[in-house]
């Protein structure tokens, strides 16, 4: 459960008692029809057009679709860098090693190639190494950022001219009968997709790839991605609930409620480690 959920479970209680209290809520990515019943302010920024392409077939290996679009692009397409969007850190990695195979074999039967850079990017990559993308290329060298979703929300550079949408992601989901949460790799949202073209500079007029068919788009990607406070372990939330004397947990209302179910079930297990006792305001 993350802690914004918990944050606004607690903020709703305290407006409904508050009448005097004005509270503004700032995101880019919020969906902000949960919110309608509250008045809505949009900040419009300036747009650059993004030329979408869709694949007119699925195809069976995302990482070498992704790894031949980038080739494509570096080999054919104006100067420009390139972002691809990864599943996660190993994904990223076979990536980036597919990628310096096929720059070597180009390298080899074409002299004077220009040098394609890659960049991955991870929540567990140094700091350091991060930085690296900022940085700008000599000789006509062009980069291609290999990131996880995690950049969806995070990561804005300039003179990144194509992108390359994979359509997956990993969620964390907490699978009850055996207790434990674990990653998966789901079919990204629609909300998400169109998040993933605004990571770009815009510096330009951009190409958005995107590894699967319109259709696909469509009628198979959920609207928006399933909340995670509905989706993985409430062990920590009602933990800090409980620590902040919100006791009857089933009567709160949260932005995106998770089922009743899943709290009951969470604080059984609570009772059951010794967290909780049979005192429903401990």
């Amino acid at each position: 459960m993350k802690r914004t959920d918990v944050l606004f479970g607690i903020l709703k209680k305290v407006v409904a008692r508050r009448r005097d209290l004005k509270l503004i809520v700032i995101s880019a990515t919020l969906n902000a029809d949960k919110f309608a019943n509250a008045p809505l302010s949009h900040i419009l920024r300036r747009t650059i057009p993004v030329k979408i392409v869709y694949r007119e077939s699925p195809c069976e290996d995302y990482v070498e679709a992704a790894v031949e679009q980038a080739m494509m692009i570096h080999t054919k397409r104006a100067p420009g860098d390139i972002l691809i969007f990864m599943s996660g850190q190993e994904e990223i990695e076979a990536t980036c090693y597919a990628l310096s195979e096929k720059m070597d074999r180009l390298i080899s039967t074409k002299k004077g190639s220009p040098k394609l850079l890659k960049l991955p990017i991870y929540s567990h990559l140094p700091i350091d190494l991060h930085a690296l993308i900022y940085q700008k290329t000599v000789n006509g060298a062009r980069k291609c950022i290999v990131a996880a979703n995690i950049a969806e929300n995070s990561l804005t550079v300039g003179r990144i001219l194509y992108i390359i949408d994979l359509g997956y992601s990993k969620m964390k989901v907490y699978y009850s009968h055996t207790g434990v949460d674990a990653l998966q790799v789901f079919p990204i949202s629609r909300a998400a997709v169109d998040q993933c073209m605004g990571c770009a500079g815009l510096t330009g007029p951009r190409t958005c790839y995107r590894l699967y068919t319109e259709s696909v788009y469509l009628d198979e990607m959920l609207p928006s991605p399933v909340p995670e406070i509905q989706r993985t372990n409430l062990g920590n939330g009602v933990l800090l609930f409980k620590s902040q004397k919100i006791d009857y947990l089933l009567d709160l209302v949260f932005i995106d409620s998770p089922p009743k179910e899943n709290v009951i079930e969470t604080m059984y297990q609570l009772w059951m480690l010794g967290a909780l006792n049979n005192d429903v305001s401990s």
